[in-house]
């Protein structure tokens, strides 16, 4: 090919070419696409790693990837480029909308700022946005990713209406009955001639002979006696009443007086129709039960007073009881008691509560009941422990929640709500008593039937709602600070440095 067509045929594709770049540049200006095209601007930028990482201008994230810019997009139209990602581009313009409260350094918690900014650790502060719907969270109350849930092992119940029972096990120690003992003495003096219970443990009843004695007191005293009949049997036919009722009366006094020194009314009659003195009188036991204590012994010269036998009876035996001051509210007067024994294997002894005392034992800090039971074939021995359960139902209905669902400061007592989605609410609760063996806890106010509430790691949650409740009282508008008072440093946490 000739050199003038070789310049004719460069010159000709120069100039195509050229043409075309004119065109493409005319076209670019002047079609509405590339207007429009031109015209798009970024409407934030987002973490392609953490969707709810949103900046207002290009950077990194966290993590160090750079950020992603999202266009908005046309309605109808379907979002384009390389930058826009299909599921990721409405979720942004979501979270874009919602309100910041604080930020938060994404290593320490307890880092909060209330505007975006570098952590000490060289991180940007992560945005912690308010609730959905734009609406703030009421105080204390804290959501929990379902993950975080799982791994902390929380645990729910519900809030049940139901009578509420509670049993009382304790241990007794048998005891006598102190309306049952008794002191047997004697009200003359002188010497035991004989003595008919001679050993403790031996069972007496009532109007048993007890001993012989022989008494000066007493062989004047029937002296007395026998003079005065004799003396009221001369004057009976005397014309002047007065002397006979004397006489009468003088025979009655010292009737009487043998009847006080505890001489039997045979003795007396036997006395009367012999008219002969005896020298050794019978006195008999004034009451029954089982010798616990001999202090006398056959032949011992006693004195008016004195005692010689002590007498219990056991037909009904008393038990002495430690219960605690949280059960007192169960425990009431007449109410029902089973026991056990050891030694007599699958028997129960029912009884009563007689008596609650009305102090508390210093050492132990507990209080004494004491029980009543019948012991008719003296199972029941004095000094036996035995075990002791006290069956306490209520008939009406109450608010329970399980005891380990109560988080008890001393001073209050809090409960966590399980309102759903992962969202946990602390809630002040009045208690009242313990039921079905501690196990349940009596609400007086604060919770209602049906309600939900955590049983496990309420700790963890009381911590976390603690810490975000004390976040939004220092990041919360301020009035006029107080004459006398520091207003809180900005941004940052009163009393913690850097902040």
């Amino acid at each position: 090919m000739s050199l003038a067509r070789r310049g004719k045929l460069g010159w000709s594709l120069g100039a195509l070419v050229a043409l075309a770049v004119l065109s493409i540049a005319y076209f670019s200006a002047v079609l509405p696409w590339g207007k429009a095209k031109e015209e798009r601007k970024p409407l934030c930028w987002v973490s392609p790693q953490n969707p709810n990482y949103i900046k207002e201008a290009p950077g990194k994230d966290p993590e160090g990837h750079e950020l992603v810019p999202v266009y908005p997009t046309a309605p109808g139209a379907k979002p384009s480029g390389p930058a826009v990602a299909p599921s990721a581009a409405p979720a942004p313009t979501a979270k874009a909308a919602r309100k910041i409260k604080y930020w938060v350094d994404p290593m320490d918690p307890n880092y909060v700022r209330n505007k975006p900014g570098k952590a000490p650790c060289g991180m940007d502060l992560v945005p912690v946005y308010e609730e959905e719907g734009g609406t703030a969270a009421a105080p204390g109350v804290i959501a929990v990713s379902p993950a975080t849930l799982q791994s902390m092992g929380v645990r729910t119940a519900k809030v049940e209406v139901r009578p509420l029972a509670h049993d009382t096990w304790t241990v007794g120690l048998v005891t006598f009955n102190e309306r049952s003992l008794a002191v047997l003495n004697t009200k003359v003096n002188g010497w035991v001639d004989r003595l008919y219970i001679n050993a403790t443990g031996d069972p007496v009843q009532k109007g048993q002979p007890l001993l012989s004695i022989y008494s000066p007191d007493l062989v004047s005293a029937q002296d007395e006696y026998l003079l005065a009949l004799r003396n009221l049997k001369n004057l009976e036919k005397s014309p002047y009443p007065e002397v006979v009722d004397g006489a009468r009366r003088l025979a009655e006094a010292s009737r009487r007086r043998l009847e006080y020194f505890d001489i039997s009314a045979n003795q007396i009659e036997e006395l009367k129709n012999s008219g002969q003195v005896k020298k050794h009188l019978v006195l008999a036991s004034p009451a029954r039960g089982i010798v616990t204590k001999r202090m006398v012994t056959q032949g011992q010269m006693v004195q008016a007073g004195m005692p010689l036998l002590e007498v219990a009876d056991l037909s009904t035996v008393w038990v002495d009881a430690d219960i605690y001051q949280y059960e007192l509210p169960w425990i009431k007067v007449g109410q029902a008691v089973e026991m056990s024994l050891q030694y007599l294997p699958g028997e129960t002894f029912t009884g009563r509560i007689d008596y609650i005392y009305p102090y508390l034992k210093e050492n132990t800090r507990t209080a004494r009941v004491r029980l009543r039971f019948p012991n008719p074939q003296l199972h029941l021995k004095p000094e036996m422990f035995a075990q002791v359960q006290i069956k306490s139902p209520v008939t009406r209905e109450a608010v329970v929640v399980p005891t380990e669902a109560v988080l008890d400061t001393g001073l209050k007592q809090h409960v966590f709500i399980a309102l759903g989605g992962g969202r946990f609410e602390p809630r002040e609760v009045k208690l009242g008593v313990y039921g079905d063996g501690n196990q349940y806890r009596e609400v007086l106010s604060g919770l209602q039937g049906g309600e939900e509430v955590v049983t496990s790691a309420q700790f963890l949650l009381d911590s976390e709602s603690r810490f975000r409740e004390a976040v939004q009282m220092m990041l919360a508008p301020q009035g006029a600070p107080e004459t006398g008072k520091k207003e809180a440093p900005p941004g940052g946490m009163p009393g913690r440095p850097g902040m």
